[in-house]
């Protein structure tokens, strides 16, 4: 029994180590075969045939993902061709399956290219400083970091010049808006002024006409008073006499006067006939 269970267990290790073998065979295979067809990319690149080459990376890749040069190249032929997204994508792929510091820093350096050319510049500093830590000596890795950290830093100003800009443009017409209220509240306010004075001003003017009109009627008041007769002449609803006529007193006046006249002229007759009369001389001893 222990020896069949051995014979087991070894029989076993042979088949697992030679199926990793086959697997390990299989995988030199496909790499070998994947990097054929990089070359092949390569050189129909080379001949300015990017659609073939295009062809022949993708298979590449397909064939085997440990191969790090057909992302890459594939990468670096898309951002010679300015299709930036699709070279972004590309070149992140080979620093993901890629397993050196140095196949590493080529993808992330690259990936800050690409981020440089579409003026993220954040991004770009972050992919360089990955690609240096990998590769601390590069010195186009290190100028290109401190390219992307000053452009960073213009963008950062240039958006903060625009930002105060548009506040203060904001404000101008906020304040432009506050004036403007302003001024029609002051409107309506004279509007309304006007208008009270209006009516206070059209009713000082009926309190003049009314005054006017009692004024008026004053006057007649007494002008009627003064063509009225006396009380004790003539009762109040008695009809006004002619212009002509003489009043009742007034003829008694006349009449009065008449008889004054006459008796002075008699009395005057009279002192005539005295004094023509003869004078006795007899005295009266």
């Amino acid at each position: 029994m222990g020896k069949f269970i051995y014979t087991f267990l070894l029989l076993f290790i042979s088949v697992s180590v030679f199926s990793q073998e086959e697997d390990a065979k299989e995988k030199e295979r496909a790499l070998r075969t994947s990097t054929n067809l990089t070359w092949d990319g390569n050189k129909n690149l080379s001949e300015n045939n990017f659609v073939q080459a295009e062809v022949d990376y993708r298979q590449a890749i397909a064939k085997s993902p440990e191969n790090v040069a057909a992302p890459y190249n594939l990468g670096t032929a898309y951002y010679n061709n300015e299709t930036y997204s699709e070279a972004f994508g590309r070149f992140k792929e080979a620093g993901e399956v890629a397993t050196s510091k140095k196949d590493k820093h080529k993808a992330y350096h690259n990936m800050g290219n690409v981020f440089m050319k579409r003026k993220d510049y954040p991004k770009a500093v972050e992919a360089y400083k990955e690609a240096l830590r990998n590769d601390p000596t590069d010195d186009e890795t290190r100028y290109n970091l401190a390219l992307a950290k000053e452009m960073q830093k213009k963008e950062e100003e240039e958006n903060k010049d625009k930002n105060d800009e548009n506040k203060d443009q904001k404000d101008q017409e906020d304040k432009k808006d506050q004036d403007q209220n302003k001024d029609g509240d002051n409107k309506e306010d004279q509007n309304q002024d006007n208008k009270d004075q209006g009516e206070n001003g059209n009713e000082g003017d009926k309190g003049d006409e009314k005054k006017d009109e009692n004024k008026e009627g004053d006057g007649d008041q007494k002008e009627e008073q003064n063509k009225k007769p006396e009380q004790g002449d003539q009762p109040q609803d008695q009809p006004q006499r002619k212009p002509n006529q003489l009043s009742k007193q007034q003829v008694e006046n006349l009449l009065r006067a008449m008889q004054n006249a006459e008796k002075q002229v008699q009395e005057k007759i009279d002192a005539k006939k005295v004094k023509g009369a003869k004078v006795k001389n007899e005295k009266d001893w």
